[in-house]
């Protein structure tokens, strides 16, 4: 079973900053779509940010400004840099990844989850 790593995350207070990271395995050969959702203890899980196989990036409006995601190609890793942190910001992160062994076969997979609490 191909598993995400995930790490990055932790306790921080507001106003501070925190870098997640998750690296997908070398077996994933073509990786299309990355991106970081989060999900908040009584709420669904919903899209924090995202960058295309061309580097395009898409946010979330809550995120914006505050919020980077980059991806390093050669090693198979997706970032997520979070600056200007909010208690609201406060939720488990996991990374998704649409790929694959190779185009003609490609899934979606995520990460364990990793969990970021701001307090305030």
């Amino acid at each position: 079973q191909v598993q995400l790593v995930e790490s990055g995350g932790g306790l921080v207070q507001a106003g501070g900053s925190l870098r997640l990271s998750c690296t997908a395995p070398g077996s994933i050969s073509v990786i299309y779509d990355m991106g970081w959702y989060r999900q908040a203890p009584g709420k669904r899980r919903g899209l924090v940010a995202s960058i295309t196989e061309g580097g395009a990036t898409n946010y979330a409006d809550s995120v914006k400004v505050r919020f980077t995601i980059s991806r390093d190609n050669a090693k198979n890793t997706v970032y997520l840099q979070m600056n200007s942190l909010k208690p609201e910001d406060t939720a488990v992160y996991y990374c998704s990844i649409r790929g694959g062994p190779n185009r003609l076969h490609t899934y979606e997979y995520w990460g364990q989850g990793t969990q970021v609490t701001v307090s305030s």
